[in-house]
């Protein structure tokens, strides 16, 4: 079972995945040599003093330590199975035809809006003389209302659902690793649209 502990860091000492090595192994009274594996698994920033600050949560597997499953994305040839409608492309709609996919499933997803590229087009007609598609625009489309949102993922409990693996799934899709430890992950609003 891995080791959870905490350092709080200066902005260039959090920059350094050398130094948290030599750090954790000096509060834990071990030989750096010893850490098999040392993983970022919270990292939040508190700049309410003068000096900024960087909390990094850690798990840390020692020696011959158990180390976590890798989270796998081996998905199975649906094109002559089942299928099964999913009404809507926003995250809900996404994920269900991405579970539907794990089970074997063959997803029809149906959505009233245009694709990503398109609706570009559609929002730039709205921002450049405010002509609205009433099917394809900032609230309706591939990707949901949050496609040209700022980028951030909110939810509102890390309680319900594996919030994990869906932060798992935008990583494995090409997502930057923080997602998985920033307390405000931020997809990027140039990728999410993609």
């Amino acid at each position: 079972m891995p080791t959870e502990l905490s350092l709080v860091l200066s902005p260039k000492q959090a920059a350094d995945p050398v130094l948290h090595t030599t750090l954790v192994a000096q509060r834990l009274r071990i030989d750096p040599a010893r850490i098999a594996l040392l993983r970022i698994v919270r990292r939040s920033i508190d700049a309410r003093g003068r000096s900024v600050r960087v909390n990094l949560g850690f798990e840390v597997y020692v020696d011959g330590e158990q180390r976590p499953p890798e989270i796998r994305f081996d998905y199975p040839d649906v094109n002559h199975r089942t299928p099964v409608v999913v009404v809507g492309s926003g995250p809900a709609g996404l994920f269900a035809a991405l579970r539907l996919i794990e089970l074997g499933l063959k997803p029809i997803v149906l959505e009233r809006g245009r694709d990503v590229s398109a609706r570009k087009r559609d929002i730039a007609q709205i921002n450049r003389n405010g002509a609205v598609d009433p099917d394809s625009n900032y609230a309706f489309g591939e990707g949901g209302a949050g496609t040209y949102s700022d980028g951030k993922l909110f939810t509102r409990s890390k309680k319900r659902g594996d919030y994990r693996r869906a932060l798992e799934v935008f990583r494995f899709h090409g997502a930057d690793e923080s997602i998985l430890y920033d307390a405000h992950p931020h997809i990027g609003t140039d990728r999410l649209p993609r």
